[in-house]
Formats: structure tokens, C-alpha cells, sequence
């Protein structure tokens, strides 16, 4: 009675809910796919109502397909995105869409459109910032909320409540407005270690003096080891659980994967912490590290303690888009089309025959700087470009095959770059966790290890987002007493991608092809006197 733990990620186009037992099994997994409204360039926006009916039937089905009961789940965790959902003081949904559309009450991560507001935010010159790296990005809640503020009035005048997504996704499954440490503080500016404090002396200075009540914020944040709440009645019989059943706090998604991953990480021998990073890999890509002392730089998000494993520092370097620039390439290419699992795959099994035919130089001349929706890190620029050289009239699926393959080596390349600038030193990571997007195909994992010269782990038997989550619901509602307990009952086995080094030695040419082409951006900027 009671065993049994369901995990829900909400990414970028999906709800995906896993359901665990205590030893760590994965019985079941269920994707929904949610939609994606894209109105007009930077803007990006969804819909929570359709976001919670999928949760609730991906709940269901896999209760249904591990043939359990409802009352056997004991505790419900949340991941998603750090997307914001902007509801009024009764819980209904307010626009935040330059198209008017009510049910439009979602500002996705991704969003840009408050460039202008993020740049505002970080001229301040706020202690605050520090911990952001010195400045602040579009993709994080202050500035979209001064954004709504200026832009939207008349949703902002009748705001009574504004969640990031897994808050959100707590308050549907409880009716509690407990609002969890792990967005809190790394994207709405609370104070580092749990409970972090609401810091209403910042908010002020950027004009959103009314964002506690406009949004309900409470002064503190709920630790990671504590429940929010029971399920209500309500929401019991929409996931198809019971009341009986504990929900923990929500957490930023990559933080959910870097759970799972760092839990392997501790028996990997003598390096210590700081010699292992996550790398969590989807729409974009976040480079994460715990580490026992706080560790700040340029160009990282951090240091943030409490918000992923208790009682250790959390900093954030990362790609705004990673296997959203794949999907790109599908979708602008004569021989692409829509983007899909069963299409990535089929042509990265097509990549992996010519690179055993031809050798590691497939897709050559080609070099591709990713940066097609600006950089996170170590520059935080959400107006920098990308670009393509090398191309020729080709447009056949062999052409696709060789942009597409450059296109990942490209980013292989610039998440080495983005390890040698994390603050703990260039030469510090030797093991990085992979997980998400299509680290499950071997091509991927080798890459990796051959670009960045890293040894690559990769889960073999869970989804790492889903086990992350259950592991922190497991803890949050008690069936362990810490992180430690449940990693030691919980555990998650990977497979090792060791670095070839003739490999690394070519794709040495490609990473110093990549910097030729940032100092060109550059260069090519002071000539035509704009942004590139």
C-alpha cells in the first residue's frame, strides 16, 4: 500500500509521467504531447489548462499500465520548465499574448520578448545580479513579469496569482499556493539557501513594487524535503490517485535530471564533485554542477544551494537551444520535414553507416556556429545569431544528413567551450552525465566524449528527468530519510563513453573552427555596425 511514486516532466512540447517503485524500477512511462503557440518572432506561449489535462492523462495511464491501483501511489513529483503561468485571484487563466486569446496564460521558457527588460534589470547594478552571473536573461521571470507589467495592463491590474510552471502544477494537484524553493530562487531572485527570502527590496528597485500581491508570492520558499500537501479531492480524481497521496515540491527540470545523474556520480571514485557535471540535453542544454562550497562566474546561473540535492550548490552554465536547432534543420531543409523521434533516429542511424564508411570527416566542408537563438553562456547575449558555412545547392536527404551531423558537432563543440569557461576551472570536469534528447543513440554519447574529451555517462535503465523527480518525491514525503538513503535505494545504472584519442585529436580542428567563427560574428558586427 502506498509503494509506489509518480514522477511528471512537462517539457517543451510534452507531459511525460513515470511510475516508480521504491527500488528504483521504472514500471511504466506515458508522453502527451502539448501544443506550442508561436504568434509572432520571440514570442512563445502555451496553454495550462491543456498542460494540466495532459499531466492528469499521462497520470492515469501509467497507474493503468503498471496495473496498479490508485491507492498504491504514495507520492506525486513534479519537473517542468521554468515557464510562467499568470492566473487571476478567483484561479482563471489571463492572457499574456499579443494575440488576446484568454487561454493563452503561458509565457514559455524560451520567450525573448523582454530583452529590453532584462537588459533594465541587470543595469541596476543589484548585489543580486551576482548570482545570475551579472546579469539577467529574457529567459527568467523578472524581466517577463516587468514586461507583462508595461506591455499587458489589463492583465497585470487583474492578476492575483503568477506561478512558475512546477508551482503551478502543485497548486492544481493541492489547492495550496506553497510555492517551492527550486524556481524561487533561480529564477525569481529569492535568497539562496532554503527557506530563501522574497527579495522585495530588488523587486522594488525594478518597478514591480506590486509583484508579491499581483503574483501571491509568501515571504520564504518551502524546502526540498518537505511536502507541500495532500492531493485535493478534485485533483485526485482528475490524475486518478487519492487523496491519500503526498506531492512534493516542484523543480526546475534540468534539476530533476542532475538528482538522478549526481546520485551516480557519488560512487564514481576519488575526483570529488566538482570533477562531474550533468549535462542535461532537450529543447536546450544545461551544463550543471553540485558543489559543497558556492561557485560563482561569469555567464552561469549560481550559486543556488538546497534547489536540486539539500545542502549542496548548484551552478548553471548552458545552450538556449540545442535539439530545438535540430528540429530547425528538419524543418527549413528541402529533404527535412516535421521533427519527430522516429525522424532524428532515422538519421542519425543513416550518420552512423556514412561516418563508418568515410570516417569522422562526413559533412565536411560544413561548420555551423549554433548560437540561432542566442547564447546563455559564458556570454549571456539573447541577441547574438548563428551561422552556416559551407553549404551548396544540395537538397537531397545525403545533404540533410551532412548538415544535420555538422550541426551536432557544432554543439558538442560549444559545450566544450562552455566547460572551459565554468568558473571551477577549465580543466576540472573529467566526467560528464548525459541525459535527455538522443543521448540514448550511441553516435551521441561518442561525440560527446570525443569533443569535450570527458568520459560520458549515460542512464541505461530509467529516464533521468522522471527519476530525479521521484527520487526528490520519495524523500519529500519520507519513505527515506535524506537524498543519501534514497540514492542507496534507489540506484541508477549508466553506461561509460570513454574519449578515442585520434577522435579528439580531429575534432580539436572543428572546436577551433567554432572560435574562428564567433571572432567573424564579431567582426562582421563593427562592419555593418548592427548585431550579428
Amino acid at each position: 500500500m502506498h509503494d509506489y511514486l509518480v514522477a511528471v516532466d512537462v517539457g517543451t512540447g510534452s507531459a511525460r509521467a513515470g511510475l516508480f517503485d521504491l527500488k528504483g524500477a521504472q514500471l511504466a512511462r506515458h508522453v502527451t504531447p502539448i501544443s506550442l503557440h508561436q504568434p509572432q518572432e520571440r514570442y512563445f506561449e502555451q496553454d495550462s489548462e491543456e498542460i494540466w489535462a495532459a499531466v492528469c492523462r499521462s497520470v492515469r495511464a501509467v497507474v493503468t499500465a503498471a496495473g496498479l491501483s490508485p491507492s498504491d501511489v504514495g507520492a506525486l513529483g513534479f519537473d517542468a520548465t521554468c515557464s510562467l503561468v499568470v492566473r487571476d485571484r478567483a484561479g482563471n487563466p489571463l492572457t499574456v499574448s499579443s494575440t488576446g486569446r484568454q487561454n493563452l496564460d503561458t509565457i514559455l521558457w524560451m520567450d525573448h520578448r523582454a530583452v529590453d527588460q532584462a537588459e533594465f534589470c541587470s543595469a541596476t547594478g543589484d548585489p543580486l545580479l551576482d548570482r545570475y552571473g551579472g546579469r539577467l536573461s529574457a529567459e527568467m521571470q523578472v524581466p517577463k513579469l516587468l514586461w507583462l507589467k508595461e506591455n499587458l495592463p489589463d492583465t497585470w491590474a487583474k492578476a492575483g496569482a503568477i506561478y512558475d510552471l512546477c508551482d503551478y502544477l502543485t497548486w492544481r494537484a493541492t489547492g495550496s499556493n506553497t510555492r517551492s524553493h527550486s524556481p524561487l530562487v533561480s529564477k525569481w531572485g529569492y535568497g539562496p539557501t532554503a527557506r530563501g527570502e522574497r527579495p522585495d527590496a530588488f523587486y522594488d528597485r525594478v518597478g514591480l513594487d506590486d509583484l508579491a500581491d499581483r503574483a501571491r508570492l509568501p515571504e520564504t520558499t518551502l524546502p526540498p524535503d518537505r511536502p507541500v500537501s495532500r492531493l485535493s479531492q478534485d485533483a485526485a480524481s482528475a490524475l486518478g490517485l487519492t487523496t491519500d497521496c503526498l506531492v512534493a515540491p516542484g523543480l526546475i527540470d534540468a534539476y530533476a535530471g542532475t538528482i538522478a545523474l549526481f546520485g551516480a556520480s557519488v560512487e564514481l571514485g576519488d575526483h570529488g564533485p566538482a570533477a562531474h557535471a550533468a549535462l542535461i540535453a532537450g529543447t536546450s542544454s544545461c551544463v550543471v554542477q553540485l558543489t559543497e562550497e558556492p561557485v560563482q562566474g561569469s555567464g552561469c546561473w549560481g550559486a543556488f544551494r538546497d534547489v536540486a540535492v539539500p545542502g549542496l550548490w548548484l551552478t548553471e552554465a548552458g545552450q538556449s537551444a540545442s535539439g530545438a536547432l535540430l528540429d530547425h534543420m528538419l524543418r527549413i531543409h528541402p529533404a527535412g520535414g516535421e521533427p519527430g523521434q522516429a525522424r532524428h533516429t532515422e538519421i542519425l542511424d543513416h550518420i552512423r553507416k556514412n561516418i563508418g564508411e568515410h570516417g569522422l570527416g562526413y559533412g565536411l566542408p560544413i561548420q555551423v556556429l549554433p548560437d540561432f537563438h542566442g547564447t546563455r553562456s559564458p556570454t549571456t547575449d539573447p541577441d547574438l545569431t548563428g551561422g552556416i558555412v559551407g553549404l551548396t545547392l544540395d537538397r537531397s536527404f545525403e545533404g540533410l544528413c551532412r548538415l544535420y551531423w555538422r550541426t551536432c558537432v557544432a554543439l558538442a563543440c560549444s559545450i566544450r567551450h562552455i566547460i572551459g569557461h565554468m568558473p571551477t576551472g577549465a580543466d576540472s570536469i573529467r566526467v560528464l552525465s548525459l541525459a535527455g534528447g538522443f543521448s540514448h543513440h550511441p553516435l551521441i554519447p561518442q561525440l560527446y566524449a570525443d569533443v569535450t574529451g570527458c568520459s560520458i555517462r549515460t542512464p541505461t535503465n530509467q529516464d533521468p528527468v522522471l527519476f530525479g523527480t521521484a527520487l526528490h518525491a520519495a524523500v519529500a514525503a519520507g519513505f527515506f530519510d535524506d537524498m543519501a538513503s534514497a540514492y542507496r535505494a534507489m540506484p541508477i545504472g549508466l553506461g561509460v563513453t570513454h574519449p578515442d584519442p585520434a577522435s579528439v585529436r580531429h575534432y580539436a580542428r572543428d572546436y577551433e573552427a567554432l572560435k574562428a567563427m564567433m571572432r567573424h560574428r564579431a567582426e562582421l558586427a563593427a562592419i555593418v555596425g548592427a548585431p550579428l
